[in-house]
């Protein structure tokens, strides 16, 4: 088969299309012939080399796929040959094929084309995980994304709306602000020239958030404390600008501040498991009823990895950008 390799960390035109291995099937894993994969920030940091793989994950990017099942393990039950599925992944999605556990695997959403379903495993087991599993957010509370226009963050707004929280966002653009505002964002901050803790204690009587997904890490920490209100929560998922900083614990304190952070990918294939139950029981039906929308910024070949790249670190992107093999 053909996937695209990391040939030395570095800049995107590492990233080559090249003849390897297939994949082996194992007993409890399923073989995906890829349709489509679709790019994360965290494989961007993988081609640095600042993001390797788990242990015994495909040495390839790419946390997710859609595609249709080639081969079935000996003990796979509810899969079989033909079946159009997505799935969430360790690695491996920029390849024409994946060997991936079969409790990783999710149907196709009725009314979502094969190459779209690409867009959704890694953003709606992140923000069903970190949103509603572990910060239990619910209707009437409020809401603040940071990177509101990125693949989870489209992705957020629209099932915090669906669930009935009142949603802010930050964006660094007016264009990515009206993007926001089209898919449901009740608030929409312009980080570059507004203070959000301002804006926020402006939009709710002083009172602050109930709960903060970010991805900014270090310069947010302190302010996004300050923007929460009493039991808030803030669940962070990236640092991508900086993962060291000083912090004045008495708000956590005073006001019964609750801080978490996990990732998706070094989590153990059982924990993965449950989280795509979940997923499928509580998200696919919103989507299935159009109220959650692939949000798809760019198709392209999986041969122009290395423009992905590059439009994604450029970050004028609204949504996912998608690879199709």
């Amino acid at each position: 088969m053909k996937a695209v390799v990391i040939t030395t960390p570095g800049d995107p035109e590492v990233l080559r299309l090249q003849e390897v291995e297939d994949p082996k099937l194992e007993d409890d894993h399923v073989l995906i012939k890829i349709a489509a994969t679709a790019l994360n920030r965290a494989d961007t940091l993988q081609r640095k080399g600042m993001y390797p793989p788990p242990k015994g994950a495909s040495e390839y990017p790419g946390l997710e796929c859609s595609g249709t099942i080639e081969a079935v393990g000996k003990g796979v039950s509810r899969w079989k040959v033909g079946d159009q599925v997505c799935a969430l992944l360790a690695g491996g999605g920029y390849a024409e094929k994946i060997a991936v556990p079969a409790g990783q695997v999710l149907p196709v959403p009725a009314g979502i084309s094969l190459k779209d379903a690409a867009s959704f495993p890694e953003v709606a087991c992140t923000v069903w995980s970190t949103v509603f599993m572990m910060s239990h957010l619910t209707a009437g509370e409020t809401f603040l994304i940071h990177g509101g226009s990125s693949g989870i963050g489209t992705f957020a707004i629209q099932m915090a709306k669906y669930y009935g929280a009142r949603v802010f966002v930050t964006a660094g653009s007016e264009e990515k602000l009206a993007a926001c505002k089209d898919l449901g964002a009740d608030v929409c901050i312009n980080y570059k020239t507004e203070d959000f803790v301002a804006r926020v204690k402006e939009e709710t009587a002083g009172k602050g958030v109930d709960v903060i997904l970010d991805c900014v890490g270090a310069p947010y920490f302190q302010r996004n404390l300050d923007s929460l209100n009493f039991d808030g929560r803030l669940f962070i998922i990236g640092f991508q600008s900086g993962a060291v900083t000083q912090v004045d614990l008495r708000g956590l304190l005073a006001r019964r501040l609750t801080v978490q952070a996990a990732g998706l990918r070094n989590r153990s294939t059982e924990n993965k498991a449950a989280i795509v139950s979940e997923v499928e029981k509580e998200v696919w039906p919103v989507i299935e009823q159009g109220k959650v929308k692939p949000v798809v910024y760019k198709y392209l070949p999986l041969a122009e990895a290395a423009e992905g790249h590059r439009l994604m670190e450029s970050s004028k992107h609204v949504g996912k950008i998608v690879l199709v093999a």
